[in-house]
């Protein structure tokens, strides 16, 4: 996915830049990069890589050069940024967040007026490079924002640094969060709220879906207000978001508990103790626990200090290995119990498949996972959400095209009390060896997160747009 953070203030700006930029490090493993400008408006620039090292270690020697008092920072899991560009709107340097279906064609079509490409990702257009020729295309920024909206196919959401101000933009449909946070010497714009606290800043503004501001030392203007319709990220509260954040004014650990709250009320299953699949199951399976009153225990426990999230590396191997790695089992809390595991989600399935062989080895007696969401059903196609370019990367999907071929109706799978449903949960199940397997359902979903269902975007679970 990827994570924006952004300071404008009366001081020097890079001790809150590198700070707030680092807490946005488990949105992304694949980039980062820092922008700022000082007072005679030169840009400065640096980025590294952070596929096998923390974004700190990488940034840590470069902070002497950057001597502004605004700047911008990207955690990216995909191209090189900020891009720093010189065009008639003036010098700018900016960052996204967000995935451009239609790339291809856009690409096409300014190649055709003759624009150029300079900054290749991977030997691929640069997404971020794309969003900043597309608003130079127009007379204003305003202008150049609303075109790049209009233009793309997915969703993007994005900051830039100019010589005066930062301007933050959140996607069409706010699928991915903006909040401006505010302290006694300027603002901060972050993906992120957590970034705020430890910092000073306090949350002063939410930016709406497709809305642009301006956002300078002594204040926000509106630059393009925001549009009605809100389709923000579930998985933002399932999995991406780091439990002390909010968004929409709806805090992560909030949901995830209350999530697992309503599948441990309900759930008859005998068991003796509730754990986690670390991180993002461990509120959820506190919450499970209190709601089905049998302890929580840490039966894994997750080596933090050198591993990272593993479902982003794009090679199966790497993924198995890292999951494998990172995750320590507690033998004397497994031996003859029975055990919830609770889970943010299922993807491939994979990873889940290896922990629960290798738990069942260490002596425990059965193994009942609980998952947060329902069954994921289609691959995100706005924010990157795992690497899966295929639907029959998804275990669900592996097992409807078994049952019914390439062009399988969807939507019996996603009622959980079709027989369809039942049977391909149950064929999880037993793929995956597992004594028990439960998912929380769409109504139970959109009732710990709070807002009505049309602002949700649910696309993975039931292909809603």
């Amino acid at each position: 996915m990827g994570g924006l953070f952004g300071v404008i203030s009366k001081k020097r700006c890079i001790t809150d830049l590198f700070y707030g930029t680092d807490y946005h490090s488990h949105l992304g493993t694949k980039k980062g990069g820092l922008s700022t400008c000082n007072q005679n408006g030169f840009f400065a620039r640096s980025i590294h890589n952070i596929n096998n090292s923390y974004f700190r270690s990488k940034f840590e020697n470069d902070l002497h050069k950057f001597d502004g008092n605004s700047g911008i920072g990207v955690i990216s899991d995909n191209d090189a940024q900020p891009i720093i560009f010189n065009s008639h709107l003036g010098k700018f340097a900016i960052c996204t967040v967000g995935k451009i279906n239609n790339i291809d064609a856009l690409e096409k079509e300014l190649i055709s007026k003759g624009r150029n490409f300079t900054e290749l990702s991977n030997g691929n257009t640069n997404p971020t490079e794309l969003i900043a020729i597309l608003i130079t295309e127009k007379g204003s920024f305003k202008e150049g924002i609303e075109y790049a909206h209009s233009m793309i196919d997915g969703s993007c959401s994005f900051i830039i640094l100019t010589t005066e101000s930062i301007i933050a933009c959140r996607d069409r449909y706010g699928r991915t969060p903006l909040i401006i946070g505010k302290n006694e010497y300027g603002y901060a714009v972050a993906s992120e709220s957590c970034s705020f606290f430890n910092l000073g800043y306090e949350e002063e503004y939410i930016i709406g879906p497709s809305e642009a501001v301006t956002i300078r030392q002594n204040g926000i203007e509106v630059l393009n207000k925001a549009k009605d319709r809100l389709k923000i990220c579930s998985f933002m509260w399932i999995y991406y978001g780091y439990p002390t954040s909010s968004y929409e004014n709806i805090n992560v650990d909030d949901v995830r508990y209350s999530l697992g709250y309503k599948l441990g009320d309900t759930d008859d299953t005998e068991a003796d103790v509730a754990s986690a699949i670390p991180d993002s199951g461990t509120c959820m399976a506190i919450g499970y626990a209190a709601g089905k009153k049998i302890p929580y225990r840490g039966a894994i426990v997750k080596y933090t200090p050198t591993w990272p999230r593993s479902f982003t590396p794009s090679d199966q191997s790497i993924r198995d290995l890292v999951a494998k790695m990172k995750l320590i089992p507690n033998r004397s809390l497994l031996r003859e119990k029975r055990v919830v595991f609770c889970d943010d989600s299922i993807v491939r399935g994979t990873q889940l498949k290896d922990n629960a062989k290798i738990l069942m080895e260490y002596g425990a007696k059965e193994i009942h996972i609980r998952i947060s969401c329902p069954p994921l059903l289609y691959p995100c196609k706005y924010l990157n959400f795992s690497s899966s370019r295929s639907s029959l990367e998804l275990i669900t999907r592996r097992y409807i095209q078994n049952i019914e071929g390439d062009n399988p109706d969807l939507s019996k799978y996603t009622d959980p009390t079709s027989v369809e449903y039942k049977n391909m949960v149950d064929h999880i199940k037993k793929e995956l060896k597992l004594s028990s397997l439960r998912f929380n359902d769409m109504n139970s979903l959109v009732d710990a997160i709070g807002l009505k269902k049309e602002c949700i975007c649910t696309y993975c679970f039931d292909g809603d747009q």
